[in-house]
């Protein structure tokens, strides 16, 4: 009876494998679209940083507004695009996800949070800095939906 069992397990342990492998084999592969006509927004201006008045707050997306959160508040990109922005003193760099609407003074063209203003250096003295604005191509979101990619200037 020892010897049937363990041919009966081997038989079915091999008919397992057989049937999993090509399904394991087709995963999807995710390709970034090389579109190159489509328009994305791309602004230089002055960005300032908001913090701790709104820290726990909802924004106008419904969420609440997290400071320690790579996130920034736009007049007109929809809600979850994600845009680099750089400052173009340093050009230090940093990836935000838009959550809020603002910034409320017309001379500013972005605010991020706090968390993304240290990345950008302009969390102390005036607490702005010009900036480029480029909004990024649409990709797999983040696993923590609520944080984007940071990469900041190596130089």
């Amino acid at each position: 009876m020892g010897v049937q069992n363990k041919w009966f397990c081997t038989v079915l342990m091999s008919i397992i494998f057989c049937c999993v492998c090509p399904v394991l084999a087709q995963q999807p592969v995710i390709t970034v679209p090389a579109d190159t006509t489509v328009k994305r927004y791309v602004k230089t201006g002055i960005a300032s940083y908001y913090g701790g008045s709104f820290h726990g707050r909802k924004t106008a997306s419904g969420e609440v507004y997290n400071k320690f959160k790579l996130t920034a508040a736009h007049r007109t990109l929809p809600f979850g695009t994600l845009v680099k922005v750089t400052n173009l003193r340093t050009g230090q760099w940093v990836v935000v996800r838009i959550n809020a609407r603002g910034p409320y003074s017309k001379k500013r063209i972005i605010d991020v949070s706090f968390r993304a203003a240290r990345y950008l250096g302009i969390n102390t003295g005036k607490g702005i800095a010009k900036v480029k604005v480029e909004e990024m191509p649409p990709l797999i979101p983040p696993a923590d939906a609520n944080d984007a990619i940071i990469v900041p200037d190596s130089n």
